[in-house]
C-alpha cells in the first residue's frame, strides 16, 4: 500500500474528511509558497475546524425545531423602536443565557414576536448554545402525554439540557386544569436552571385564564419574572402591512 493511500485510511479512521481531502493539494500549495511544517498543519487544522463548526451549528438548527426562515437577516428590524433594537443587540450574542435570564415578548398578533425570538434563538444556535423552540399547545401536549405515562421526570430532563427553551404562543390556547399544571411544572423546573423564552398576545393581568387561580398565575409569573427582559411590540401587525401593500400594488 501506498504511503498516500495509507494516510488516507488512517485520516479516515480518526475522523479527518477535510485533511483527507485537501492534505495533498495544500502540500503543493505548501511547497510552492515555502510554508513551513507548522504553517501547512495550522492551515489543514483551520480548514477542518470550520467545517466541524458549520456542522454543529446544522446539528444544532435541526434539533432546535426552529422555523429556518424565521432568522434576524430576515426580520425587519427597523419595524422596532430605537430601545428594542439596541435590546435585540445585545440579546443576539447570548449572554442573558449564560445568565440564565429569560425573554419575554409581548404584543397584537402579527407584530413580529414569533420571528423576532426566533431569530435570537437561531444566533444562539450559530453560537453553539441548544436551543428547543415549540408551541405553547403541542408542548403542554407533549407533557401531558409524558405525564400519562409516567416519564413526566424523563422529559423535564431532557428538556433541561437545551440552553434555552423558546415556548410560542403562550396563553393562546386555554388550558384545562391538567394542562395548566404540567406547563407549571415545566416552568419551575426551569427557574434558574435554564433561559425561558415566551411570545404571547396576553399581558400579564390575563394570565389568570391560563392558569386558572391567582395563586398559580402569580407564582408562574414571579418565576419568569425574575430573571427576565421584557420586550413590548407595540407596533402594528407585518401582516396586515403587507396585505395593504399588495392591494395597493393590485390596484
Amino acid at each position: 500500500m501506498s504511503v498516500n493511500k495509507h494516510l488516507t485510511e488512517l485520516l479516515k479512521e480518526l475522523h479527518l474528511p477535510v485533511f483527507r481531502e485537501y492534505y495533498q493539494e495544500l502540500a503543493k500549495k505548501a511547497a510552492a509558497d515555502e510554508l513551513s511544517y507548522e504553517e501547512y498543519l495550522f492551515e489543514l487544522a483551520q480548514r477542518e475546524c470550520e467545517l466541524r463548526r458549520v456542522n454543529k451549528v446544522a446539528r444544532l438548527v435541526k434539533a432546535s425545531k426552529l422555523p429556518l426562515k424565521k432568522t434576524l437577516d430576515t426580520f425587519e428590524l427597523n419595524r422596532l423602536p430605537l430601545k428594542i433594537r439596541r435590546q435585540v443587540k445585545v440579546l443576539a450574542e447570548g449572554g442573558f443565557a449564560d445568565r440564565r435570564e429569560n425573554i419575554l415578548a409581548f404584543g397584537k398578533p402579527g407584530s413580529g414576536k414569533t420571528h423576532l425570538l426566533c431569530g435570537i434563538c437561531h444566533a444562539l444556535a450559530r453560537q453553539g448554545r441548544k436551543v428547543y423552540f415549540g408551541t405553547c399547545d403541542l408542548m403542554v401536549q407533549g407533557l401531558l402525554r409524558a405525564k400519562e405515562e409516567l416519564v413526566l421526570d424523563k422529559l423535564l430532563k431532557k428538556l433541561g439540557k437545551f440552553d434555552v427553551l423558546m415556548i410560542d404562543d403562550f396563553g393562546y390556547v386555554k388550558q384545562n386544569r391538567e394542562e395548566m399544571e404540567v406547563l407549571f411544572t415545566l416552568l419551575a423546573y426551569r427557574y434558574e436552571r435554564g433561559s425561558v423564552l415566551i411570545t404571547s398576545n396576553l399581558p400579564f393581568s390575563k394570565w389568570e385564564v391560563i392558569f386558572k387561580d391567582p395563586m398559580t398565575t402569580a407564582a408562574a409569573i414571579d418565576r419568569l419574572v425574575h430573571h427576565s427582559v421584557i420586550l413590548e411590540l407595540n407596533v402594528p401587525s407585518y401582516r396586515a402591512e403587507q396585505a395593504r401593500k399588495r392591494k395597493k400594488q393590485g390596484q
